[in-house]
């Protein structure tokens, strides 16, 4: 009734931001997203101790912080006939949650792998993937590695909208994700409440959806060929679109900064010299640069001439998986 688990966070190329159904966390539209190494969240999961207790990072949980987790537990323990008890939670990352990659990924999809083996469930990455996505969205492409489709789906009870991976990580060994990290502040508006803004206020939501759904089968035509520069254009104009939209919402959510907006302009200066780095950004001021192994040096001393505080340089990431070792 112990497991642990090793995950890894994603980075998403064709962006998810809005929800239909915010309960059971179901997305107007699908998604696609990078697997990332070496960064990764492990979790330990226990049940049958004499309380529930959740310790993220060395800190006691609490709040809706402590509740996903323990709401996530007890949709595993709706799965099985046993009687598993309380259980204890240790969690633990290896990279700074205010990198601008979302942790949460990797921490509920470690959750989700490590809960379901420690109450007795077999592995399975859809069950696994539907599971961490109660916790958070994006977390269900974390459950595999490489590049994987979070799919709508249809069903009101999100039985059909999970994660599935379309290319694993030794596909594209080459590729680079190098983070920029300009600004180490906590956001303003959490993703969570400006995608809810958004949906309710922007008049340009509509659009973002049919034109994001349609951007998915094209992404993963580039992926397939392994052609950088149609992928990068891509990953900038769906990250444009993205933000404008929030920019729309009323009242306006902008999630750049000055730092953003100059490091974005000095990659089109880059790319007129030879050098092939594009940019993706998520609901925050720190872009995640695209490039290849050849040029990713490169793209570091660029993200660090344009005031980068801290750069992660990463490569595509492997599966969510269990491991020996327990963190109590």
């Amino acid at each position: 009734m112990k497991a642990t688990a090793l995950a890894h966070p994603n980075i998403a190329l064709v962006k998810y931001w809005g929800k239909r159904d915010d309960a059971l966390i179901l997305p107007h539209q699908s998604s696609l997203s990078l697997t990332l190494s070496p960064l990764s969240v492990t979790t330990t999961v226990e049940f049958g101790v004499p309380t529930d207790a959740v310790e993220i990072n060395g800190h006691t949980s609490k709040g809706s912080e402590r509740e996903r987790v323990l709401r996530l537990l007890e949709s595993v323990r709706a799965q099985t006939k046993d009687a598993l008890g309380p259980a204890k939670v240790v969690s633990r990352g290896d990279f700074p949650m205010a990198a601008g990659l979302a942790s949460s990924a990797a921490g509920f999809a470690a959750l989700a792998v490590a809960g379901r083996a420690a109450a007795g469930l077999p592995s399975d990455a859809r069950a696994a993937s539907i599971l961490a996505r109660l916790g958070s969205g994006s977390a269900c492409r974390s459950v595999e590695g490489g590049f994987c489709e979070w799919q709508r789906g249809e069903r009101p009870d999100g039985d059909d909208s999970f994660a599935v991976q379309r290319f694993d990580a030794a596909h594209w060994p080459d590729l680079r994700m190098v983070v920029a990290v300009l600004d180490r502040g906590e956001k303003d508006v959490k993703s969570r409440d400006g995608m809810k803004q958004t949906v309710e206020t922007s008049p340009y939501y509509p659009a973002w959806v049919r034109d994001a759904e349609e951007e998915v089968p094209r992404a993963r035509a580039h992926i397939a060929r392994r052609d950088l520069q149609a992928l990068g254009e891509l990953c900038e104009r769906n990250a444009w679109r993205m933000h404008s939209t929030s920019l729309a919402a009323d009242p306006p959510l902008c999630y750049l900064n000055a730092g953003t907006l100059g490091l974005i302009q000095h990659l089109r200066e880059h790319r007129k010299k030879g050098i092939p780095v594009w940019f993706t950004l998520d609901a925050g001021p720190n872009p995640v640069l695209l490039t290849d192994a050849a040029n990713e040096v490169a793209a570091e001393a660029l993200a660090r001439a344009c005031g980068a505080l801290d750069v992660i340089r990463c490569v595509p990431g492997g599966d969510a998986a269990l491991k020996q070792e327990h963190l109590f």
